[in-house]
């Protein structure tokens, strides 16, 4: 599926979609791009646990998830996030489905350590006919939860979904839309970023913990077969731009 865009949306950035950013969907979608769309809900979820008293914890960027704060992920994401996202796509003129967990399976995973973060998994598959159906049609809109082989649903850090749906679907783009302009050091957004680069300013905590993951996820599309990744907060920015032959240097 080399005409595919994954774009990954954030929480807040759910939020702040603008007039530019349907335009560009347009003309993505007219010139025959099929065009995927995985929501966070991040923020959102924080903010209802908080109302219903549940301790909100992140360890590296990725959600510690009780049972009970997995009630209110699937709530949030499915009944609020989703649903607004396919209502403001649709709104624009342009065809949207949203695809998630509770019919057909669409994302497949396992724990990603059970002891440490709860009911937190990581991808191991994709239902790659049925999202490939989809976007003939339509545009995507998923939410990162996944089903493991006993059925059970598991919250899956979107960026890292996300990267690991572009790299199954061979996608030729991958873009991180955030509420910030790229990744930022000291004011000043980066243009371009190395494996090597990043690894160093990891160790140095030059790099927000919310970053992090998405840096991590960027290098792991591109490390299997995603040919650009984009971290910026407007589909019309520059951003930063990951490339593959930044990945060594």
């Amino acid at each position: 599926m080399a005409q595919t865009i994954v774009i990954k949306i954030g929480g807040h950035a759910t939020n702040q979609l603008s007039p530019e950013f349907f335009a560009q969907l347009h003309a993505w979608h007219d010139a025959g791009k099929q065009i995927l769309i995985v929501h966070g809900g991040g923020p959102q979820i924080s903010s209802w646990s908080k109302k219903l008293g549940l301790t909100v914890k992140k360890i590296n960027g990725i959600r510690v998830t009780d049972s009970e704060t997995l009630k209110v992920t699937q709530a949030v994401l499915l009944g609020l996030v989703q649903p607004m996202l396919c209502q403001k796509v649709t709104a624009s003129d342009l065809p949207a489905l949203g695809l998630n967990a509770t019919g057909q399976p669409i994302i497949y995973g396992d724990y990603l350590n059970q002891k440490l973060f709860g009911e937190v998994g990581q991808l191991t598959d994709i239902n790659q006919d049925y999202i490939a159906a989809a976007l003939k049609t339509h545009i995507g809109v998923m939410a990162p939860l996944a089903v493991n082989p006993t059925g059970h649903l598991l919250n899956v850090n979107g960026d890292v979904a996300a990267a690991g749906i572009a790299r199954m679907l061979g996608a030729e783009e991958f873009i991180l839309l955030t509420d910030v302009p790229g990744v930022m050091v000291k004011d000043h957004v980066l243009s371009s970023l190395s494996k090597q680069k990043a690894t160093h300013m990891f160790k140095e905590k030059l790099i927000t913990a919310g970053m992090q993951p998405k840096i991590q996820a960027a290098f792991d599309a591109l490390q299997n077969g995603v040919e650009k990744v984009t971290i910026t907060n407007k589909l019309q920015s520059a951003g930063t731009t990951l490339l593959k032959s930044q990945l060594v240097g």
